[in-house]
Formats: C-alpha cells, structure tokens, sequence
C-alpha cells in the first residue's frame, strides 16, 4: 500500500504537485485551483495534529467503517466525495504559488512527524499506517483531480 511516509511515493507526489499552475482546472468538483491547495494545507495541517477538529455525527457512527473501506486496498479515492465541513475553502482567490509551496513543506514533514494521537474528525483515531495511506489517497485524489 502506498504511503505518504516512502520517500519515493513522497517524492512522486511532490513532482505531480509542482505541475499545478494558476490555470489548472478541475476535471470534477466545484473546487478551482486555489481552494484544493489551500484544503490540501489546512487537511495536511489536521493530519499533523497541529489542528483539531470535533468528531462528525455521523463519523461517530460509520467512521471506522468508511476507514476500513478507504484503507483497505490500493483504489483510488471516488469522485466527488464530500468534503467534511471544517476543510471547504470559502475563500476563492489567493496565491497559487504561495500554498503550493506550503503544501509541499508540509508534506516533507511526514518523515520525522510522530504522528501519534491523531483524530480524524471523520474517521477518528488513526494510526501511523493508517495516515500514511490516507495521506497518499487524499493527495493522489486532488492531483488526479487537476489532471496532474
């Protein structure tokens, strides 16, 4: 299973992510290109445990189910699944350049995160495994998403 935590899986996600420009364009989603970079940072952010956020309704109820089925294999993550309120970006413009760089930074921090005590506020407590995968999907998703 891929991880965010192989430096060359890393490394490959960081080159696709140097692709994405101020005119890359989605194939799917009502996100442009500066609010998937910017959700990108503040989900990294949450995944680092510098954010926190209060469990979901209903991922207390099928949160470890939904964990097991986005963790189980090395498929894709679907198109056009919500995003959980606490990371849409409202905000439309900024600078893409800017919080690409800041995805990127973040990203290169896995290595030595301890990546303990994290809570998703979907999925709830994760393991170090756990994050390495979802980390890779989610990121592999939003690239896939943007043609990159």
């Amino acid at each position: 299973m891929k991880s965010i935590f192989d430096n060359s899986t890393r490394a490959s996600l960081i080159e696709r992510i140097n692709t994405l420009n101020e005119s890359s364009t989605a194939k799917w989603g009502k996100m442009n290109i500066y609010q998937m970079l910017k959700h990108c940072t503040v989900y990294e952010e949450m995944m680092l445990g510098r954010n926190r956020y209060k469990r979901a309704f209903l991922g207390r109820l099928f949160g470890k189910i939904a964990l097991k089925e986005f963790t189980q294999d090395e498929s894709p993550i679907k198109k056009n699944v919500p995003t959980l309120s606490e990371l849409k970006v409202k905000v439309t413009h900024g600078e893409v350049a800017n919080e690409r760089k800041k995805w990127i930074s973040l990203l290169e921090e896995y290595p030595d995160a301890p990546c303990t005590d994290i809570v998703h506020s979907f999925f709830g407590k994760l393991t170090r495994e756990q994050i390495g995968t979802l980390v890779y999907k989610h990121t592999d998703h939003h690239l896939r998403q943007f043609n990159s």
